[in-house]
């Protein structure tokens, strides 16, 4: 069995199949990536569950940037993805000093209660990375942070994504993430990574998930 992860970003049911084709651990699913991704509707969460056996993280952002102006609607769409049996979710939100949002946080987790959940790049986007670093350790169900180490790439943040590899919560490297980057940060600790445009043809959002691009990630981790 893979020690490592290798989590793909999937659009739709096809992008879903061609991951798992390819030999990906886990799905994230969203959509709208001329906003950063999405919370999906219920229909595409469902159709991608339909389509593959593979761990499905679901998206919960309902516009661009880091804020949540309005928690209600998100806890409604967490609560109707949650239904449709949805039990793996990514969120992340900062307040006005650009501290992590515990309060936005809490309100969505008390929606997805049980489940395992990723905190999004909006790491990156902190005042005070450390300290968000510690304020997330607390969370329940979080079990690893998507980031690239800076506000950035990966190749800005590579020194910060090495030093981190070995404090909680997990490294989940992702944001421009390269295959040259395997190598340091698998050095340094880093067992789990996400790509999205890198395993489509020409890195364009707007073309399907190549399995044969998936299956070259995944032979590369160990």
């Amino acid at each position: 069995m893979p020690q490592s992860i290798l989590e793909v970003i999937a659009l739709d049911a096809a992008d879903a199949r061609a991951a798992e084709a390819g030999g990906a651990d886990r799905i994230e699913l969203v959509v709208d990536m001329r906003r950063q991704g999405l919370t999906p509707p219920v229909a595409t969460f469902a159709a991608v569950r339909a389509a593959v056996d593979l761990p499905v993280r679901v998206m919960l952002r309902a516009e661009d940037g880091y804020a949540l102006s309005d928690p209600g609607a998100l806890v409604e769409a967490a609560t109707g993805l949650r239904a449709a049996g949805a039990d793996e979710f990514v969120l992340g939100f900062l307040d006005a000093r650009a501290a992590v949002d515990l309060a936005a946080v809490e309100a969505v987790l008390c929606a997805i209660e049980g489940c395992r959940w990723t905190f999004h790049r909006a790491l990156d986007h902190t005042a005070d990375r450390p300290a968000a670093r510690r304020a997330l350790a607390e969370l329940p169900g979080l079990d690893c942070v998507l980031t690239a180490g800076s506000p950035a790439t990966v190749e800005e943040g590579l020194a910060t994504l090495t030093a981190e590899a070995a404090s909680p919560p997990r490294v989940l490297a992702g944001g421009g993430l390269r295959r040259h980057h395997l190598a340091p940060l698998l050095a340094a600790g880093v067992d789990a990574f996400h790509t999205g445009s890198a395993v489509r043809p020409g890195g364009r959002w707007d073309a399907p998930v190549d399995a044969a691009l998936v299956e070259a990630w995944r032979a590369a981790l160990p």
